[in-house]
């Protein structure tokens, strides 16, 4: 008996440290949920701590799966389920070996797009089929960054937050540039840290030569490129952002819509 009650004791320990984590967890997760879709690329001590942050704190507590596996008195979820995309993500056969030629329309101002289907024919068939369903049409651009060497403009956000739905995930990584470099013009596929799996609707275009260190995934899949109208990005850029915690990433001080978003 007094085993067993010691072992409970322990367990519940191990469920009150594991809650206390998951809440921490959780208000981590929603003070970064703006900008959890692409790493920071400017150097500094900032970016250092944040980097031991992560692999210190966020690494360590428990996913909720563990949690529940806790409560239940089990010693271990089970397997993860292997990396999929959703079941409405296109196939990239309907964009494989094509090229696709748009607009982008930013608060009225037109961006000429172009997207290669053969070098990532998945980022192409995804970004095709959500801009002929519309569904781009009022979405936000809701970060900027500003840095010396680190300019984009992250686009297809639900709301000024940067919030994205959850259930439209797809993969792999395509066309990620091996010397991390990304040069003015570039329109590549946002996604969550550290997971090859992590593409959404977001997309990010890049104002100027920018480099972005790879995680753990890579990097950042290359779908396209700015054939005209780079200007009207660059005009973003240059009103700023609102005020923050960070001076060279974060909201532009107007909000950014999509008006549209056409390919063909």
């Amino acid at each position: 008996m007094a085993t067993r009650s010691r072992d409970d004791r322990e367990a519940k320990r191990r469920i009150r440290q594991m809650e206390a984590k998951r809440a921490l967890r959780q208000e981590q997760g929603n003070r970064r949920k703006r900008d959890n879709t692409i790493a920071i690329g400017a150097g500094g001590a900032a970016v250092v701590l944040a980097v031991v942050l992560q692999l210190t704190v966020f690494s360590s507590n428990p996913t909720e799966a563990e949690f529940a596996a806790a409560e239940a008195g089990l010693s271990s979820p089970s397997a993860s389920p292997a990396a999929s995309n959703s079941a409405d993500v296109p196939s990239p056969d309907t964009a494989a070996g094509k090229t696709f030629t748009g607009e982008l329309a930013l608060n009225g101002g037109a961006v000429g797009i172009e997207l290669n289907g053969t070098a990532a024919p998945q980022a192409a068939a995804v970004f095709k089929s959500l801009s002929d369903a519309g569904y781009y049409n009022g979405k936000f651009c809701h970060r900027l960054t500003t840095s010396e060497t680190f300019g984009l403009l992250q686009c297809g956000a639900t709301d000024e937050n940067g919030t994205d739905d959850p259930n439209y995930r797809w993969g792999p990584l395509e066309n990620a540039p091996a010397d991390n470099k990304y040069p003015a013009g570039t329109i590549a596929v946002a996604r969550t840290g550290n997971d090859a799996y992590g593409n959404g609707h977001q997309f990010f275009i890049v104002y100027k030569d920018t480099t972005i260190p790879a995680d753990t995934a890579g990097g950042y899949s290359v779908v396209g490129k700015v054939t005209s109208g780079l200007d009207v990005v660059t005009k973003i850029a240059a009103a700023g952002l609102k005020s923050g915690e960070n001076p060279n990433d974060g909201a532009p001080v107007a909000p950014v819509t999509i008006d549209s978003f056409s390919l063909k």
